[in-house]
């Protein structure tokens, strides 16, 4: 019985032994696996380097927004709020929120705000165990004050919340549009829902007119999202894929500075979905590849696209159908200034297409002619057919009509352009011809 057990023992032990082992052989192996996997990557990378070897970083030229200007930021929200009626503004994380104060918190389950008052003070709202981590962030920069209301985690934001809002006499608060729906049923709850209304008007007039600060970061975040395209044109080979055409346009944004850069390259008939995540179809000579992508300099996005026939002719179809969407671009241009109506630009874009031939409505061009562009890569206003918003001298948006055939191929060209006091800008170049993306 006991050499029974004793040889039982010693199975199990050799078992145990045994598993350990090719436990530890498989760790080793995946570890083995993931370095080559970096290895690879950075030997990729250099390779890269190497290829786009005469991009340099360019952020040094246009300055960031300065706190002194974001000073004077909240202080046109705090005059909006009076003029509306409004006696707070209840920002968390996000674009206005980085717009407002510099900057970023991760927005969770425990709400961290941003509020704002009619009479130019604010406060911030913060769990109590991460108020010290705030006052840190909060010390980066001194017009942005000490001011944290904290709450514990057994009590929730919300009463707090509302009896800060009380203490200061706040009659009314607009929540950001872009707040979690939590948050605005919370605070109803806490405050009074009648108390609680949306900031959508306001945050729309704050940030939709840009600065010249602003408006010179867009220019040149959309001049190095064209140049990086450009750079990418010569290095395009029959069999290449969208993701290969990809990973050249982000690398050579990365290179000229931008942040965060984002790439939809579709090859040939998958260009007629706008959208489209199939980036499996291999460039074939006289095709087209049409390549959307942006990224982020001083926090301001860039979003360009080109369609361009990189090896050998385009078909006749396809050079009318691009010759097209050019003409429309360029008549959308053309009726934007201060006081024209977002779908009237819209209307004159499609109606070039329609008068082309190429159906009325939403035939061709499937979706709206743009968006408004600024620290969101899609921020209001919108060049839609239903869009009754006048524009202002400062206002920024995309203008990308487009022509798409299901089973042949697609078109778009975008580029950012701006209304001024007189008419319309354009940041950076038009494309000039279907054989190149500059």
């Amino acid at each position: 019985m006991n050499d029974a057990r004793s040889h039982a023992h010693g199975r199990r032990d050799f078992l145990a032994f045994g598993a350990g082992a090719l436990g530890a052989a498989s760790i080793a192996c995946q570890a083995t696996n993931v370095s080559k996997e970096r290895l690879a990557s950075v030997e990729r990378a250099s390779e890269l380097d190497r290829l786009f070897a005469d991009l340099v970083d360019q952020t040094s030229s246009v300055e960031p927004i300065r706190p002194e200007e974001r000073v004077g930021r909240r202080a046109r929200a705090a005059r909006l709020l009076g003029e509306l009626g409004l006696d707070a503004l209840l920002v968390e994380g996000g674009a206005t929120f980085s717009y407002l104060t510099g900057l970023s918190w991760w927005p969770s389950e425990r709400l961290f705000a941003f509020v704002l008052l009619a009479d130019g003070s604010h406060f911030w709202l913060c769990p109590a165990f991460e108020a010290e981590k705030a006052r840190l962030k909060l010390r980066r920069d001194d017009t942005l004050g000490e001011d944290v209301v904290v709450w514990q985690e057994h009590e929730y934001a919300w009463k707090p919340l509302a009896a800060e809002l009380a203490r200061r006499r706040v009659e009314r608060v607009a929540v950001d549009p872009a707040a979690r729906f939590f948050v605005v049923e919370n605070l109803a709850d806490a405050f009074g829902r009648e108390r609680v209304v949306g900031a959508g008007k306001l945050i729309g007039r704050l940030r939709g007119v840009k600065d010249a600060h602003e408006l010179a970061i867009l220019r040149r975040a959309s001049e190095l999202t064209q140049q990086a395209l450009v750079a990418v044109a010569p290095h395009l080979r029959p069999g290449m894929n969208g993701a290969e055409i990809s990973e050249l346009v982000q690398h050579a944004e990365r290179r000229l500075g931008l942040t965060n850069p984002w790439d939809l390259s579709l090859v040939g008939p998958l260009a007629a979905y706008p959208h489209g995540e199939d980036k499996s179809a291999k460039l074939e000579a006289g095709q087209f590849v049409l390549v959307d992508t942006g990224g982020t300099l001083h926090g301001y996005q860039s979003d360009t696209t080109r369609t361009w026939c990189p090896v050998g002719k385009p078909g006749e179809r396809e050079l009318r159908a691009w010759t097209t969407v050019r003409d429309a671009q360029l008549a959308a241009f053309d009726a934007i200034r201060p006081g024209a109506r977002c779908a009237d630009v819209d209307r004159a874009a499609r109606e070039t297409i329609e008068r082309a031939g190429y159906g009325s409505g939403y035939t061709a061009l499937t979706h709206r002619l743009g968006h408004g562009i600024g620290m969101e890569g899609h921020e209001a206003p919108y060049f839609d057919g239903g869009s009754d918003v006048l524009l202002e001298s400062g206002m920024t948006l995309s203008d990308e009509p487009g022509i798409y055939v299901l089973g042949a191929f697609g078109v778009r060209l975008e580029d950012v352009v701006a209304a001024t006091d007189t008419g319309a800008d354009h940041f950076g170049k038009w494309q000039s011809d279907p054989s190149s993306p500059a």
